[in-house]
């Protein structure tokens, strides 16, 4: 006789609220009978059918409160209108390095802005700061750009010229659209509390910005570079520290670059350390002198392993095979043929030269007659 009353309470039940706490009790029972090991499987199609009410419980606020709250309820009961909370969503972080590659490319032409900088300075300053730019991608940061900014330090403050570093960004992207902010350089090796400062600055301006510093002191003979990114530390709720994990340091250099750095990495031979630029003949046949060694080196690694001095590597055979194939095949005739011509063209323009510049000597004599 139980099984005929739930459906004949369900339907008052959808149109008004009101029946929604009568309901909760009607409810009640089905659990307690789902508990008791005595009752006959009868009931059980009782509380298949009880189903058919909950939805127009759980849709009013209070009476889905009280459901969850009821003590009487089955833990099966108590897990259908329970709801996990949705996880928070991740906060602001580098796509690419933090905590991936965790990589920084730098390029020379970052040292020489910072090295100028310094040498710039102004007079008692005891380091210089600067805002760094360049991209990000899913392996490393490559910082291409930098640009310094004015600040005043002393032992108890530091101000920085933020509308300057402001500004000059602004006029950047006009310029190069493509970078962004990426951190800021300090010269130095140490971090000082005034560094925490000016990096809570640029965290406002860039999520995990980078702190580049820069031994512009040549401690140990060398100038050291690092980079750092900031990690907070300390008991959740309490005074909060900033902790500074380095991050690897790579060099990248376009092929403009390369000449530059060439042409610099010469001066260290120099007595006063001022070369002067070479011709066109003499770059090619330095060229042509840095080619000869590789392939030295090349064929002398090539002979050791043959003779087995030297274990193969699969990586240098696959490296030595996808270069010889970049090597045009050119038929000898078709290259002699292509030289001679190539000469010729060059005897002409030179006879041309040549004859212009008589020409125009004689044209002068032939004035002043």
């Amino acid at each position: 006789m139980a099984t005929p009353t739930p459906p004949q309470s369900a339907p008052p039940a959808t149109p008004a609220p009101a029946p929604a706490p009568a309901a909760a009790p009607a409810s009640g029972p089905a659990p307690a009978q789902a508990s008791a090991p005595t009752p006959a499987p009868a009931p059980a199609p009782a509380q298949t059918s009880a189903p058919a009410p909950a939805p127009v419980a759980s849709s009013d606020p209070t009476a889905a409160a009280g459901t969850t709250a009821a003590p009487g309820q089955s833990p099966a009961a108590a897990q259908a209108p329970a709801q996990t909370p949705a996880p928070p969503p991740p906060g602001p972080a580098l796509p690419g390095p933090f905590p991936g590659g965790r990589v920084v490319r730098l390029h020379p032409v970052i040292l020489a802005s910072i090295v100028d900088s310094y040498e710039r300075r102004n007079e008692g300053a005891a380091r210089v700061i600067g805002t760094l730019l360049g991209t990000v991608d899913k392996h490393s940061v490559e910082v291409t750009n930098c640009f310094s900014v004015p600040h005043n330090e002393s032992e108890d403050e530091v101000a920085v010229d933020m509308e300057f570093a402001k500004n000059m960004y602004e006029l950047h992207k006009k310029v190069s659209p493509n970078e962004l902010i990426l951190g800021w350089y300090a010269t130095g090796h140490d971090i000082t509390e005034h560094s925490v400062l000016i990096h809570e600055y640029y965290s406002r301006e860039a999520p995990n910005p980078i702190h580049l510093t820069v031994d512009t002191s040549l401690q140990n003979g060398r100038m050291s570079i690092k980079a750092y990114v900031s990690t907070l530390m300390g008991v959740p709720g309490r005074t909060m520290g900033v902790m500074f994990t380095p991050l690897t340091v790579r060099y990248a250099y376009y092929d403009t670059e390369r000449i530059g750095v060439d042409l610099i990495m010469k001066t260290c031979f120099s007595p006063n350390r001022v070369i002067g630029l070479s011709s066109d003949l003499q770059q090619v046949g330095g060229a042509s002198a840095r080619i000869q060694d590789a392939l030295s080196t090349v064929l002398q690694y090539a002979e050791d392993v043959l003779s087995g001095k030297v274990s193969a590597d699969n990586t240098v055979g696959r490296f030595l095979m996808s270069l010889v194939n970049q090597v045009p095949k050119i038929v000898p005739d078709d290259f002699e043929t292509m030289l001679n011509s190539n000469i010729n063209d060059l005897l002409m323009v030179t006879y041309l030269a040549n004859l212009t510049q008589s020409q125009i000597a004689l044209n002068e004599k032939l004035v002043n007659l």
